[in-house]
């Protein structure tokens, strides 16, 4: 069933450029890289996956220009992320396009309660909508269920926010067990209230994936950092049976891939004619409680 148009896609997985070729947003992950490969010819640090990671020329207005790429391929919101360092310029785009940009915070629980209030504050001042973390990506690494972890998904559950991960084998030359799927039934049984999405993949844990969002109502997929050819085919058919309702469409550009080469590769997406609204913006909507607002 062809993805239907001018639905008004929300993406939960979408920067504003910061260079042409945007790698120095990838500088907080070489302290964990081992290979010279990596540290010293990689543009972005899983360059052998991406093989035609977009360039973006932006002459003038680095915001503007996103919102007109958004426009030209129909999407209606994006959620966009901040930490220390990019947090002044994320923070201006939402407000210069408050109905365009959600803003979420990318933690590190190696900062302890420091961490905690800089998401309540984030929440009090620019009203963000989720946390996100990426485990293989820390330094140190701090597993999925970590004792480090705990206070920020309270935290998360007190706020209303929900916690958005990344699972599966990490892309970087990395170790990657701190983010095993499994570590994340601990989390979402402990934490009833905490609305947990997983983040790039699961693979090749994506079949227990499945079996954890059947078991756990609280536990959602979103499909970044994956062309939507490559999406698990385990995923389509649960979204396409009983999972309508837990599967949300997040993409990876400027990061990994262009819009172009996202929304072509969507056309041939074999989901259902009832799942592509849930998909592309019904499911997000109503994990943020905006559905009618």
């Amino acid at each position: 069933m062809p993805m239907p148009k001018d639905i008004g896609i929300i993406d939960l997985m979408l920067g504003i450029p910061v260079s042409a070729d945007n790698s120095e947003q990838y500088d907080f992950i070489k302290k964990n890289l081992m290979d010279a490969q990596s540290k010293e010819l990689f543009k972005m640090p899983v360059q052998y996956m991406f093989k035609d990671i977009p360039r973006t020329e932006v002459e003038g207005d680095k915001v503007d220009w996103t919102v007109a790429q958004m426009d030209k391929h129909g999407i209606e919101k994006a959620m966009i992320g901040i930490s220390a360092s990019q947090g002044p310029a994320r923070t201006e785009a939402v407000a210069r396009y408050p109905d365009r940009f959600l803003l979420s915070y990318e933690c590190d629980p190696n900062k302890g309660m420091e961490d905690v209030r800089t998401i309540r504050r984030l929440k009090r001042e620019h009203n963000i909508v989720a946390v996100t973390a990426f485990p293989a990506g820390m330094h140190p690494q701090v597993p999925i269920n970590d004792k480090k972890l705990f206070p920020i998904y309270a935290t998360c559950v007190e706020e209303s926010l929900p916690f958005f991960c990344t699972t599966g084998i990490a892309g970087p030359r990395i170790p990657s067990m701190c983010q095993r799927t499994d570590l994340i039934e601990e989390v979402v049984w402990f934490f009833p209230e905490l609305n947990f999405v997983m983040r790039h993949g699961a693979e090749p844990w994506d079949a227990l994936a499945v079996k954890l969002m059947l078991k756990f109502p609280n536990l959602y997929y979103s499909t970044s950092a994956f062309a939507p050819k490559h999406y698990p085919k385990s995923i389509i058919n649960y979204a396409n049976t009983r999972g309508a309702d837990k599967i949300l469409y997040a993409g990876y550009f400027p990061m990994g891939m262009s819009l172009e080469r996202i929304m072509s590769d969507m056309e041939n997406v074999p989901f259902k004619d009832e799942v592509w609204p849930k998909f592309l913006r019904g499911n997000a909507l109503k994990l943020f409680g905006l559905e009618d607002k």
